[in-house]
């Protein structure tokens, strides 16, 4: 549908601001905590309590010790790889004023960014104590979903990454999406597409795969079940996703979005993994716990 027809339709959908959310979830004046702060530490607190569930099973690659640790490693990588990976990859221009890369609270994360950063934390974390990095990568996808979810309501909340001008009955007018003075289109709550697939339908995936098959028992395979998933997921919401304002030429060059590109990897990361996981199948020597054949 044209968009003069769907501008004449956003009187008749639900409006953003008589939702009356507020970014802020906590103001005290002098100090604040937002949604978004939240989300990230709800997501890293429930993704370390499902963390201590898995790793309670036979056969885990890591003792509780060793997830402590990681839970600070990986804190910190998804942080600094988020941040990181938004500027490289959505905003490189930041990099001629470094210093606006160190204010977080200005917005503007990657989740790619805090893939890598979280890898780079359980490479780092298995190393110093000679565990298998696959295994543990098998363990802590599991677990993220919950960041996902979690952070994608944070979105919603904040009323930014919206999706793009749609006359279905459940989309939202949003605030400050075209020019001043232009009425704003009924949109996509692609946030909320985002937290439904990447949150609650891949958490309910790695869960199947993780209790009701022997899939923790083939280095690689929840890793690459996440990792197709998730691209998977992710591409197919970009579509109805409003591409960022700087990287519309992108799209315009290409007819993909920048997550969908970053999706590519991951979904051919993702298929190697699946298939050759099988093979990579050995007796389990458990960190605590019995062992499994």
């Amino acid at each position: 549908m044209v968009l003069p027809t769907l501008l004449a339709a956003a009187g008749g959908h639900l409006h953003y601001a008589d939702l009356h959310l507020d970014p802020v979830a906590i103001n005290l004046g002098f100090f604040q905590i937002k949604w978004y702060s939240l989300a990230y530490i709800s997501g890293i607190l429930l993704g370390w309590l499902y963390l201590m569930k898995l790793l309670a099973q036979p056969g885990a690659p890591m003792a509780r010790r060793h997830a402590d640790d990681l839970v600070f490693y990986a804190t910190l990588g998804i942080i600094l790889g988020g941040r990181l990976g938004y500027v490289l990859f959505y905003a490189p221009e930041m990099l001629r004023t470094p210093l606006q890369i160190l204010m977080l609270w200005e917005g503007g994360m990657s989740f790619h960014g805090g893939v890598i950063g979280t890898s780079l934390a359980i490479l780092w974390l298995s190393w110093q104590h000679k565990l298998n990095w696959l295994r543990i990568h098998d363990y802590v996808v599991c677990c993220a979903p919950f960041g996902l979810f979690f952070g994608r309501l944070a979105n919603f909340v904040n009323g930014e990454l919206w999706g793009k001008p749609g006359d279905v009955p459940w989309a939202i007018v949003f605030r400050g999406t075209v020019r001043a003075g232009l009425p704003e289109p009924a949109r996509h709550p692609s946030q909320l597409y985002e937290a439904g697939l990447e949150g609650l339908l891949l958490f309910a995936v790695l869960w199947f795969f993780f209790w009701r098959t022997d899939s923790r028992y083939q280095p690689g395979k929840l890793a690459g079940i996440f990792l197709l998933g998730y691209g998977l997921c992710r591409f197919f919401v970009e579509f109805f996703r409003e591409p960022d304002r700087q990287l519309v030429w992108l799209v315009d060059l290409t007819g993909l979005h920048m997550g969908q590109w970053l999706c590519l990897p991951m979904i051919a990361g993702g298929i190697f993994l699946i298939v050759t996981a099988p093979g990579r199948r050995k007796r389990i020597e458990a960190i605590t716990g019995p062992s499994v054949a």
